[in-house]
Formats: C-alpha cells, structure tokens, sequence
C-alpha cells in the first residue's frame, strides 16, 4: 500500500503541499524570534544608556558599569551577557536610536557586523544592500571585506569626472 501511495500524484501533491507549509512555518518562527531578540537588545542598550545619562553619580559609576552587569547578567541569565554582548547593546541603541524596523529583517549577527562600520553613509550602505539582496552574515563579510561600498563610490566618482 506504501508503494502506491508513494506514486500516487494526490499523494505527491500533499507532500508538496506539507513541505511547504513547514518550511513557511519554520521561516515565520525564525523571523519572529529575530524581531524579538533585536528588540530586545536595543532595548537593554536604551536601558544602558538611559542609567548613564541619569546623573553625576551614574556617570562616576559608569566606568564600571558594562563590566558588571555583564558580570551579574551572566549570574542571573547564564551566556549571552558577555562584556563584549553589553557592550554591543549599548552601542546599538547609541547607532539606532529609533530601532530601525528593517533592521528586524537582519539577524543579530548581521547588526554586530553593522555595527563594525563607522562611517554612517557606508553602514547604511551595507545594511540596505545585506536587505535587499537578502545576504548572509558571511556574504556581508565577504562584501566589506572586498570594500564594495568603496568600489562602488569610486567607480561613481570616475564616471562623474568623465
């Protein structure tokens, strides 16, 4: 009976169609947890900053502060509260202070690289083109790696001067 189930074209399409609702369902729960994580990182960088720039007092303790919340976060939550992971939240909250809604496409890996680039216009290069092509963390690499956003604005340069 397996047998002609198996080559049974209404079979086949059920399959088909299973297949595909799965990978949909795996693909929207992936991109679910994405916006929450990033939400979540902006916000701890927003709470970062906002305990800085809440007095003297907190800008004195400030020097220290990364490190131990880092320290306490690890104790309360275990991994994923590195100095470096705090770090980063702060800073993406000081890069993106409105938590740009199209960073929510990218995974988190994508913002720390993002994050790597100082220059607003070029980060903003990279973060827009990792969007639309729809790139990889490593294909985001290989790009800045290769200094595409400088090849292209001096290709652009060149061709303006013609």
């Amino acid at each position: 009976m397996s047998t002609e189930l198996t080559t049974d074209s209404e079979y086949k399409r059920l399959l088909m169609r299973i297949s595909e609702v799965y990978t949909t369902g795996q693909m929207r729960a992936h991109q679910a947890v994405n916006i929450h994580i990033t939400e979540t990182y902006w916000q701890i960088g927003h709470d970062i900053v906002e305990f800085e720039q809440g007095g003297k007092v907190r800008a004195d303790y400030g020097t220290a502060l990364l490190a131990n919340l880092s320290r306490d976060l690890k104790l309360r939550h275990g991994r994923g509260f590195s100095r470096s992971n705090v770090s980063r939240f702060r800073q993406f909250y000081l890069v993106y202070p409105k938590c740009a809604t199209a960073l929510h496409i990218l995974s988190w890996s994508h913002v720390i690289e993002l994050l790597k680039i100082e220059d607003a216009l070029e980060r903003g290069f990279y973060e827009q083109q990792a969007i639309r092509e729809k790139w990889s963390v490593r294909e985001l690499q290989r790009q800045k790696n290769t200094s595409l956003f400088l090849r292209l604005a001096a290709g652009k340069d060149s061709s303006e001067a013609a």
